[in-house]
């Protein structure tokens, strides 16, 4: 009998795992002894949050993007009977996250993936911003160069209005003030601008307001913040 893939979201920051992660997933996460993650560190400060049953030391852990080839190893052992975690640096796995060859590649081999219910900045920050969330789009990071990330805000703008789609995409905290300057500069005055920083932390942020508002804000508060940007045209 195979294994199963379990896709196991990661804590968005240092919170209490038991207030964002329902038991089933805890209960899951601690079982399991076998991993493949995004980063080897994170994953273990995960691992030891949450209290896994078995030293650390103990387990197997293997980093996704350093693995010969990690799919057939996966596979192997899931084929062999072992159940295999996946775990991000943050949040949920193959969502805006490494994740998603290895989970076609299970499918492809008829095993069985299982996600495990937990954050996702992503579809927080969606549910909290009051646009549309029939209608959206994940852009990643934009460029960092400021003529080519305005010309990338503006495309956002025109497509957002044209399809009546949300936009999200998102930027290494130190550039947050920078970013949002930006999106208050270049965008016309009437488009929607969401900001969720720290999402599911004690010093959670979100606020929304049109472009023309933003200009007259301080964004530095919202810098070194893990945030999430939204537009709405």
């Amino acid at each position: 009998m195979s294994g199963r893939l379990f896709l196991v979201p990661n804590l968005l920051g240092i919170v209490p795992p038991e207030t964002v992660l329902p038991q089933r997933t805890l209960d899951v996460a601690r079982a399991l002894e076998r991993w493949v993650v995004e980063t080897p560190k994170a994953a273990r400060a995960f691992l030891k949050t949450i209290g896994v049953a078995r030293p650390i030391a103990e387990l197997s852990i293997t980093e996704l993007g350093k693995m010969p080839d990690p799919r057939a190893t996966v596979l192997d052992a899931l084929r062999a009977g072992h159940d295999v975690g996946v775990l991000s640096d943050a949040g949920c796995p193959g969502v805006a996250d490494p994740g998603a060859r290895l989970v076609a590649a299970t499918h492809g081999a008829g095993v069985r993936v299982v996600p495990l219910v937990g954050p996702s900045a992503v579809l927080l920050a969606l549910m909290a911003s009051g646009m549309d969330g029939q209608r959206f789009g994940f852009h990643g990071y934009l460029p960092v160069h400021a003529d080519a990330r305005a010309e990338a805000l503006r495309t956002l703008e025109e497509r957002s209005r044209a399809e009546t789609r949300t936009q999200l995409f998102i930027e290494t905290p130190y550039r947050n003030a920078a970013m949002l300057r930006a999106l208050a500069t270049v965008l016309r005055g009437a488009t929607r601008v969401c900001v969720a920083a720290d999402l599911t932390l004690d010093s959670e942020t979100i606020e929304c307001r049109t472009a023309a508002q933003w200009r007259t804000d301080d964004p530095a508060r919202f810098d070194k913040r893990p945030a999430i940007f939204l537009l709405q045209a």
